[in-house]
């Protein structure tokens, strides 16, 4: 998978509980200080780095702020009116500081510890390629009215997609933005459900849109494409099948060109905004934004990047867009009094550190209003890497168990789908279960066209089914240790949260 230290590797996620948006109002308080009058007084030049700078949404306030940045040393990148977000590059190491004193400013802070000419590496999890001769096997093995490679998709028996295409396989008029390392949207499987009008690249924090700047940078960046066509792989007798194989996908890109594939702040930003204003109904957001896998609110550019990524999720929001995002892979317990992060940051030198959940936020999965998800393997119980937690899980979908195997041509317990050069291969993760909720939520509005996000958040609960919790001690790699424990009932469940989502429910 790409872009994946343990959570991205098989994805990420985490909590939506109430404190969280008691937690985020502070945000909305400005920090009222005037700047010193005269001209700035500039240290050394330091590092370039990013930063957000949020403000009040005004045009009177922004313009200040903006010739305030000037002052400081900054250079403007993009500029989002209406949430008062402004993304700047700036080598002076007092930048943030100065930024955040002057009046108007919210919060201001840089978005990576490593500059912009260079970045830290990644441990990327391995895709499993599906070979042309095992290909060809598993398409011997198709029943009539299957696509070749059906066989293998197991998924999409586990919740009736394979049925509720035959009775809506999902409106064209409906489409998901996979907010992701780019889509190869000339794969034949993609191709025919891609919307290009929706598409751009916003690795700069900037959109670009010129043709094709939405596609992967290498083949190395098969992650979106992967998940692009677990939602909308088209029935057309080539490959696999998509969960919603009538809507539309378009691509954002958002993860570096380069080895690291990181998942910049400025970049989510862009990305929320664009969907919000090229009509994408619903976004899937298998990732978390780097640098930090948690942000803390005690940290002045932490808290900005918070503060910048939920002004841009909340006005996709009101705009009428449904965020999804996967739970993450490290099989943490988001409801617990603490967790350990050892990986953060991620782009240059990380360090160990205990955090507070309630405190310390995973974005955009931990945000107001977005829908969390958890992964299932084939026999429908968690996933033994999933990352769960009661009151934080909305539901589940399959997402791949290597240790739940199925009986199927491969034998494989991931999850098939498109890769970029007209290949296939298997990946497992809250990366593949959250674009399954994606698509199951594309069904729902296809069905409820004027349905709010709020609504189409309710209406995926009300769906799924809930297997409730294991009647015993829980141990996902059966090696005689607990692995982790599930608290709640079979209404709702830290594993599962209201259950696993249902494509055939979801159509009837």
């Amino acid at each position: 998978m790409a872009h994946l230290r343990s959570r991205r590797r098989l994805a990420l996620a985490v909590p939506v509980v109430l404190s969280l948006t008691a937690s985020l109002g502070f945000l909305s308080s400005p920090v009222s200080a005037s700047p010193a009058t005269g001209p700035a007084v500039r240290a050394a030049d330091g590092p370039n780095l990013a930063y957000v700078v949020n403000t009040r949404a005004d045009h009177r306030t922004i313009a200040y702020v903006q010739r305030e940045i000037a002052r400081n040393g900054g250079t403007v990148v993009a500029r989002y009116d209406r949430i008062g977000v402004i993304v700047v590059h700036s080598a002076n190491p007092e930048f943030g500081a100065r930024m955040r004193a002057v009046r108007g400013v919210d919060s201001a802070g840089a978005t990576r510890t490593a500059p912009l000419s260079t970045a830290g590496t990644t441990d990327e999890g391995a895709v499993q390629v599906l070979s042309r001769a095992e290909a060809a096997k598993v398409a011997r093995g198709a029943a009539a009215g299957e696509e070749p490679l059906e066989a293998d998709q197991w998924d999409l028996r586990a919740i009736g997609a394979d049925k509720a295409a035959t009775i809506d396989p999902g409106s064209r008029s409906v489409t998901v933005g996979v907010i992701d390392t780019g889509v190869d949207d000339t794969h034949p499987d993609i191709a025919p459900n891609f919307s290009a009008s929706q598409s751009a690249n916003c690795v700069s924090g900037k959109a670009d849109t010129t043709y094709g700047a939405w596609r992967p940078a290498d083949a190395d960046h098969y992650h979106g494409t992967h998940v692009a066509g677990e939602i909308a792989a088209a029935r057309n007798g080539t490959g696999v099948a998509g969960v919603a194989p009538g809507v539309k996908v378009s691509s954002i890109t958002v993860a570096q060109p380069d080895s690291t594939q990181l998942f910049y702040p400025e970049s989510v930003v862009c990305a929320f905004v664009f969907a919000a204003d090229h009509g994408v109904e619903i976004t899937n957001n298998s990732y978390y934004v780097d640098p930090w896998l948690y942000n803390c609110m005690d940290d002045p550019d932490q808290r900005a990047i918070v503060d910048a990524v939920n002004r841009a999720q909340l006005y996709a929001q009101r705009k009428g867009t449904l965020n999804v995002a996967s739970a993450g892979n490290s099989n943490d317990d988001l409801d617990s009094d603490a967790l350990v992060d050892d990986s953060s940051p991620d782009d240059s030198t990380a360090h160990t550190r205990t955090v507070d959940p309630h405190k310390c936020f995973d974005i955009p999965t931990q945000l107001p209003g977005v829908v969390t998800v958890s992964a299932v393997g084939v026999k429908g119980s968690k996933s033994y890497y999933s990352s769960y937690g009661q009151g934080v899980v909305d539901v589940a979908g399959p997402g791949g168990d290597k240790y739940q195997i199925p009986d199927t041509p491969s034998k494989n317990g991931r999850i098939l789908s498109t890769l970029p050069n007209n290949q296939y291969g298997f990946l497992q993760g809250t990366s593949m279960a959250s674009p399954h909720v994606a698509a199951v939520a594309a069904l729902l509005k296809s069905s409820h066209r004027h349905a709010t996000p709020a609504q189409l958040r309710a209406l995926l609960k009300a769906q799924a089914d809930n297997p409730g919790c294991p009647s015993g001690p829980y141990d996902g790699d059966g090696d005689g240790v607990v692995d982790a424990t599930c608290v709640g009932g079979k209404r709702v469940n830290g594993f599962y949260g209201f259950g696993v989502v249902n494509a055939l429910r979801a159509v009837e």
